[in-house]
């Protein structure tokens, strides 16, 4: 069982940027794949970044690839997503994610853990 809890969104102006967190209970957080995803009103939910139980071993939607960068650190059982560059359309609830074994996935439904989310509002 995993427990998430994410941190770290908020209202920022086109252009700024965010560092989403994301801790998680467990003493076996390092088997796990970690994944976020985000949510915008009237809007499916979408695979942004997710990284395996290797720290090179990443996946980026296309939208955010060189302004997205998804990190975990296993001793502090935590994952974050440094957000550069938002633009308003990046505007969503962002959700992290887990799924036990080390292929990142970016389909919504191969992951069993989720956090609650955390708001993230981009003004133009």
């Amino acid at each position: 069982q995993v427990q998430l809890v994410e941190s770290g969104g908020g209202l920022v102006q086109a252009g700024g940027s965010l560092r989403l967190s994301c801790a998680a209970s467990g003493r076996t957080f390092g088997l796990y794949a970690m994944g976020w995803f985000r949510q915008a009103p009237g809007k499916e939910r979408e695979f942004v970044a997710g990284i395996g139980w290797s720290t090179s071993n990443t996946l980026y939607v296309d939208s955010v690839k060189g302004r997205f960068t998804i990190s975990r650190d296993n001793a502090k059982n935590t994952v974050d997503l440094q957000m550069n560059s938002l633009k308003p359309e990046d505007t969503a609830i962002y959700y992290c994610a887990a799924r036990y074994g080390q292929r990142v996935s970016p389909v919504t439904s191969d992951y069993g853990y989720w956090g609650q989310g955390t708001q993230v509002t981009v003004s133009s």
